[in-house]
């Protein structure tokens, strides 16, 4: 049996929670405690009455997920967080939370990892928010096609394409999530292939207008990685089982 304050500990320390800056709302780190064991690590995207219920029924009782349970904002506690807090003190969840400190993580982000199932290599920090590259980026050449049937292998899904730049790739981007609204900032890198999750629509006349292509993979499936990559690292670390809990939202 691990004690929650332990792993807690060493994932502050592990992704940098105190360093790595993102928005308020994301609140990194422990939001619920528990009673102070944990004997099943959960992993999932988002903080849901859903993800809560598969928790329960699986013996979790350390979620780790990505986006946490402030994320809306300040809220008066009734209706959905209400369900959300009673689901997690009711079965003695403890909840963790790391949004950019798990998208940038040189090991288990989601970034890293999305890059190494694409099998790219050499890949280097770009794109600065909130005082620190939030991307990656990689000089490789391959054809386009080929690209996009590695990105659908690596997600494991359908993915857009906008094939309105080179059909051989020079420099290739990678921001997970929903970072299509910085296309134009990442132009300024002379990136000439965008990868990321899913953008506005100007996005889209943006990339024409570029040249540069712009494959949306899904927020969601760009950010299942991280929280994987995660709880797998702790589970050996503290000899704890982990699983993940799929609630895909479909964008």
């Amino acid at each position: 049996m691990a004690s929650l304050d332990e792993i807690v500990s060493y994932t502050n320390r592990f992704l940098r929670i105190r360093d790595v800056g993102d928005w308020d709302n994301a609140l990194n780190g422990l939001q619920i405690e528990n009673s102070g064991r944990v004997t099943r690590i959960g992993a999932a995207v988002d903080v849901s009455t859903q993800v809560f219920t598969e928790a329960q029924k699986r013996d979790v009782n350390f979620l780790i997920v990505h986006h946490g349970l402030f994320w809306p904002g300040l809220q008066p506690v009734q209706g959905a967080l209400r369900r959300q807090l009673r689901l997690a003190f009711e079965n003695d969840i403890a909840l963790y939370s790391a949004h950019l400190p798990l998208d940038i993580h040189p090991r288990v982000g989601n970034n890293r990892q999305l890059v190494a199932a694409l099998g790219l290599k050499s890949a280097r920090p770009f794109l600065e928010e909130k005082g620190q590259p939030v991307g990656l980026k990689i000089r490789a050449s391959l054809s386009r096609s080929e690209l996009v049937r590695k990105l659908q292998k690596a997600l494991n899904g359908p993915v857009k394409v906008f094939d309105v730049g080179p059909k051989r790739t020079r420099a290739i981007g990678v921001v997970s999530g929903a970072a299509g609204s910085e296309i134009y900032r990442v132009a300024d890198e002379e990136i000439d292939t965008f990868i990321t999750g899913e953008a506005p629509h100007w996005a889209a006349v943006g990339a024409e207008e570029l040249g540069m292509n712009l494959l949306l993979g899904g927020h969601y499936a760009t950010e299942v990685f991280g929280v994987k990559a995660l709880a797998a690292h702790l589970s050996k670390r503290f000899r704890v089982p982990w699983e993940f809990i799929d609630c895909p939202t479909g964008l």
